[in-house]
């Protein structure tokens, strides 16, 4: 559990900007949906982690919600919500309609729509073109839209002239093996001036699947002007340093790397600064684990949060003594006292 230092400052991931906001190290969370809600962020950003995205907005829900006359409740505005203590950060939108998506931008960008929760404005919206999931790509959105690198640039467009904050894209290598066309398609993106784009080093076909392409993020760092940050199989500082090492990118992006392990962030840090890092204790893990609990209850009840918190605490004890039959438990637990119990029956069975 402990990551040597090199007993030298590795090379400094060179950070980028984004608007007023300036990334030193380049450290960043990648958007997963049903993951990175307002209770995961802060953890990472405590951890580490220098900017943040939102989980995806559907442009065509926030612009539906606002004709609606029923007093319903919104379910897309805590999705978009931004307060002034998770800056710097994104909000990131997708559709495949350049109008609806420069309606939601606006309507994030001034917090001007039914249910709004935001305090500030975001550092930048953020749009999704590089989601694989058969909902959103059958759809044309999503990494669907890297088949028509003229609409996705026509899309960046009327979402940077309805905004007077940084657009950002998040795109994939291609479609497929075939047609891995990011460094061309991230052209376009700039041309309809995207200010940063993240790549994500896998096709559309290969969804998660093991193995990341270093050289297309290669290629889309040297095809544009604009940052570039690297994202897939980050799961160390090791993992980091090769991508930037390999890419030449601006910053890296962690996804599925920070699931249960926010301290990652933490580890690339001690890397870059030539210094030695323990993880904490699998006590302090679990604590960690609880008081994101507790945070999503404040957010979104108890009944919600116990649900939603069920996979993140599998993933903290991953690999801890007793994690397979605390699992079990976890997963049909119905409340915070629970899973105070659980944790704390892991936690001793290793002291």
């Amino acid at each position: 559990d402990t990551c040597k230092g090199r007993h030298m400052k590795e090379k400094k991931i060179s950070g980028f900007s984004v608007g007023n906001a300036y990334i030193e190290n380049g450290l960043c969370l990648a958007p997963m949906a049903g993951v990175t809600d307002r209770a995961f962020r802060r953890v990472c950003r405590e951890c580490g982690a220098e900017y943040t995205v939102s989980e995806m907005v559907s442009s065509k829900a926030i612009c539906f919600e606002q004709l609606s006359k029923k007093n319903i409740p919104s379910k897309t505005a805590p999705l978009a919500a931004v307060l002034r203590e998770e800056l710097p950060m994104a909000v990131q939108i997708f559709g495949s309609d350049p109008e609806f998506m420069a309606r939601a931008a606006k309507m994030i960008e001034t917090g001007e729509y039914r249910g709004s929760l935001s305090d500030c404005t975001p550092t930048a919206i953020d749009i999704n073109m590089g989601c694989p999931v058969q909902k959103v790509f059958g759809n044309g959105e999503g990494s669907a839209l890297m088949k028509d690198p003229a609409l996705a640039e026509k899309i960046v467009r009327a979402v940077v002239d309805s905004v007077s904050i940084p657009v950002t894209v998040k795109i994939r290598t291609g479609i497929d093996e075939e047609n891995k066309n990011a460094a061309e398609f991230a052209k376009a993106l700039e041309a309809g001036g995207a200010s940063l784009i993240c790549v994500h080093g896998r096709t559309r076909k290969q969804m998660y699947a093991p193995g990341v392409d270093i050289k297309t993020i290669a290629d889309v760092k040297r095809a544009v002007k604009i940052p570039v940050v690297g994202n897939g199989d980050i799961y160390s500082a090791s993992d980091a340093l090769n991508m930037v090492r390999n890419t030449g990118c601006d910053g890296i992006a962690v996804g599925r790397g920070a699931m249960g392990n926010p301290w990652i962030f933490s580890e690339i840090k001690a890397v870059l600064a030539g210094e030695d890092y323990t993880y904490p204790s699998i006590r302090e893990r679990l604590e960690t684990a609880f008081l994101q609990a507790e945070d999503e209850v404040r957010e979104k009840g108890e009944d919600i949060a116990v649900r939603e918190m069920r996979k993140h605490i599998s993933w903290y004890m991953k690999g801890m003594r007793g994690a397979a039959e605390a699992r079990f438990r976890i997963n049909t637990a119905s409340s915070l006292d629970e899973i105070r119990e659980i944790i704390d029956g892991v936690a001793e069975s290793d002291e």
